[in-house]
């Protein structure tokens, strides 16, 4: 049976270090390994909790489902003075393994920039009580430390989200830091020193528009490790089953039970197709929608289709819910999806047989749309 969610009438999501915090204690409780300065876990503990695992009869859940390689290299780098970028196309679950590396190195997950056009000097260092410093001019008392001052006085790590949406002034506020582990405060001729245990982990989209590139200098300053998509349809489909069946409440029975697995498998396929411009068995080439089509809009179009199921259906999932789900999933642009999405309907979809149920549920939609 799968574990049903607990849900909270006063908050949507915990912070993952109160949502995992079994898996975390019995980690340290059983960690025998090396641990660097100001870490809660070592490296190895770490690992086993990003990648699941089986210590002392507890079932230690994987986070991450991919190649172990690139979880040892972003863990050790963090372990050097070399702060750490995760790189990728939307949906390989770079802010995913950004905080559950941030909850066990360091137990907190709260020191968190999320990077954007309008992400400001104070946004990332500190600002001012302005009453304050009206009142009686700069002071420490006056000052407000932003997440990364925080951090660096906490000895924890600071996640970056989208990094390269920064612009590119205010990204270099993060040479110095990254370099001498200090910020000044010049108003104050103060600087603040980091503690042992910082470091930095921010987060980059590949596929991106008007974003901002990082100068050389910064650059310099990270480790890349680039998280791909999943290499096959079956890493895809574990990957998808075990977010919904962490995510999605109404599971208290087997998820096969509520969305079969070949609604699964063949959502699944569709993304991969359009997203990768050939047809599973390599014989057909397809229009590539502009969408990235990713590992996490798929776990959403799956999650939108079981509650359709559950609010509006039978309770279990047919290609009617899938149909329903596609188009709004699939077309974010109609100039630059709409064409792909209705050559792969007429040139996929409706030529396989085993699909008819699926090809029948689309044209009804349609129907439907142009009626109302």
């Amino acid at each position: 049976m799968a574990k049903s969610k607990k849900t909270s009438a006063a908050v949507l999501q915990q912070k993952l270090e109160t949502e995992l915090k079994e898996e975390l204690e019995v980690l340290a409780k059983n960690d025998k390994g090396l641990k660097p300065p100001q870490w809660l876990l070592s490296p190895r503990a770490i690992y086993t909790f990003l990648m699941g695992g089986e210590i002392e009869g507890n079932i230690i859940s994987p986070k991450y489902i991919g190649d172990g390689a690139l979880i040892e290299t972003a863990i050790a780098t963090l372990a050097t003075d070399r702060a750490l970028l995760l790189t990728g196309v939307p949906g390989t679950a770079k802010s995913r393994v950004s905080e559950h590396i941030a909850a066990a190195i360091s137990g907190n997950t709260s020191f968190l920039i999320q990077g954007s056009s309008a992400t400001t000097e104070e946004d990332l260092l500190f600002g001012w009580n302005y009453a304050s410093l009206i009142a009686h001019g700069p002071s420490e008392k006056a000052l407000i430390p932003g997440p990364v001052a925080r951090a660096m006085q906490a000895g924890q790590l600071v996640r970056i989200e989208e990094l390269t949406r920064i612009p590119s002034m205010i990204q270099d506020n993060l040479l110095s830091i990254l370099s001498e582990k200090m910020m000044v405060i010049p108003d104050l001729d103060l600087e603040i020193r980091a503690k042992q245990g910082f470091n930095l982990i921010a987060t980059s989209n590949d596929r991106d528009r008007g974003t901002y590139p990082l100068s050389d200098a910064l650059k310099r300053r990270f480790n890349v490790v680039h998280l791909p998509l999943p290499k096959d349809i079956e890493t895809e489909t574990r990957i998808i089953r075990l977010r919904i069946e962490e995510d999605v409440f109404s599971i208290d029975s087997e998820l096969e039970n509520i969305c079969p697995e070949k609604e699964i498998h063949r959502l699944i396929q569709i993304f991969r197709e359009l997203r990768e411009g050939v047809t599973l068995d390599g014989k057909q080439k397809v229009k590539s929608t502009q969408n990235v089509l990713s590992t996490a809009e798929a776990i959403s179009a799956i999650r939108q289709s079981i509650y359709l199921a559950t609010f509006f259906g039978d309770g279990r999932v047919t290609a009617a819910e899938i149909a329903a789900t596609l188009p709004g999933s699939i077309v974010k642009d109609e100039e630059k999806d709409g064409a792909a999405w209705k050559d792969y309907q007429q040139n996929i979809i409706r030529q396989r047989k085993e699909w008819n149920d699926l090809a029948e549920a689309l044209e009804i939609n349609v129907t439907q749309l142009k009626t109302s």
